[in-house]
């Protein structure tokens, strides 16, 4: 079964035909960011860094609870990928 994916809004310009919402095949985290980066080259660079971990500036979320790279995906599971709000 696969997880349910959403992607942040100020993404999707920078990504044309990437939708909102979508489903895919991944076991953790990281295994959805790969199948992300797949579909559209350039997106887990926005979304990770070299080291690699979830860039500093963007929150992931997997049914509710704040979530990393080793995070497991249930399936069925709903996988929310935001920007953090910073400023001062």
């Amino acid at each position: 079964m696969p997880v349910h994916v959403t992607l942040p809004a100020a993404l999707l310009p920078l990504f044309p035909g990437a939708p909102r919402e979508l489903e895919l095949e991944a076991a953790t985290v990281a295994e959805a960011m790969d199948a992300l980066e797949a579909r559209w080259p350039g997106m887990r660079d926005r979304l990770c860094d070299s080291s690699p971990a979830i860039r500093r500036h963007i929150n992931v979320f997997v049914e509710g609870r704040r979530g990393a790279l080793e995070t497991a995906l249930p399936p069925g599971s709903r996988l929310f990928i935001i920007t953090a709000i910073s400023g001062g």
